[in-house]
């Protein structure tokens, strides 16, 4: 029988050597499982077992299954870095997983919001004081780009108000500082005026629940939804595509890729470069529509 005690294993290393975050562990931890009762149907009873072949026949299965191909790529990425795992504790010679190939993928771009949808979405009224909370998260999402994660973790003294700055925890545990815009730092200065009587003296959460404990990363994204109905966009609002808002729209402005990595904090500019695409495909469809030699006949 498979050894579910070097997944086990192996996700430890994930979270106290590689520092990933919980979400991605979860991931690795799914896609091995996952293999791993697919592999017992085929009588393997130790990972040393598991030959490309098979692997081959866990891909055409999930084809068959109408999964799609980023997610199938993922869990081949996840058995790749799992059997470099095994080879490094000695555990199996092999990585079967490298001899598979990736599918191709179509690379989809994001989608901000324009900026008039992004003012609707942010002109919402507040009427207590969990909708003074809820503005201010909308307007720190859309003004410093920070990931939902980063957002949940932040505490009262991360927080530089008189710099309007702030020390966020990011991917790999790597820290930085992001800026908050002039309008995020008037509505977290409202909620933090009605966030004392929520709260015990001890709570470190810059945002909370009507409980007074730390908001979670799914309670926010069901309020971002919620709001976004409410201000009645046409679009479905979550709180990364108003990080890729924030991206598009400062990139649109200032054309700085560089500064645009440093405060999407992200380690490599080939990741950011993505937004360019995104600028270009809007200074395209302008040109499409204004342009005189450019327009469609009718």
């Amino acid at each position: 029988m498979l050894n579910d005690t070097l997944i086990a294993n192996f996700l430890e290393h994930l979270e106290h050597e590689r520092c990933l975050s919980a979400h991605t562990i979860k991931n690795y931890k799914h896609d091995l499982e996952n293999a791993a009762l697919f592999f017992k149907k085929y009588d393997i009873q130790e990972w040393s077992a598991v030959k490309d072949e098979t692997i081959r026949a866990l891909i055409i299965s999930n084809r068959k299954l109408k999964k799609l191909s980023r997610t199938i790529n993922r869990q081949l990425s996840t058995l790749r870095t799992f059997y470099n795992y095994l080879i490094r504790e000695e555990i199996v010679a092999d990585n079967p997983a490298t001899r598979i190939k990736v599918l191709k993928t179509p690379r989809q771009l994001p989608k901000p919001l324009d900026t008039d949808e992004t003012a609707r979405l942010l002109a919402f009224e507040t009427s207590n004081s969990l909708s003074i909370r809820d503005a201010a998260i909308l307007e720190l999402l859309y003004s410093s780009g920070i990931r939902i994660s980063e957002l949940v973790a932040l505490d009262l003294t991360d927080l530089d108000l008189k710099q309007g700055q702030m020390y966020v925890l990011g991917k790999g545990k790597k820290n930085r500082i992001a800026l908050i815009g002039r309008f995020a730092l008037q509505a977290i200065q409202k909620w933090l005026l009605v966030r004392l009587p929520l709260v015990e003296p001890q709570e470190k959460a810059l945002f909370v629940n009507n409980k007074g404990k730390r908001l979670s990363i799914r309670a926010i994204q069901y309020r971002v939804y919620q709001i976004g109905l409410q201000q009645g966009l046409d679009t479905r609002v979550h709180p990364h595509r108003l990080r890729h808002s924030f991206a598009s729209h400062l990139l649109e402005s200032s054309g700085e890729l560089r500064a645009v990595q440093e405060l999407l904090g992200h380690a490599s500019l080939n990741t950011t470069e993505i937004y360019t695409q995104l600028n270009f495909q809007h200074l395209a469809t302008v040109y499409d529509k204004c342009h005189p030699r450019a327009q469609k006949k009718k």
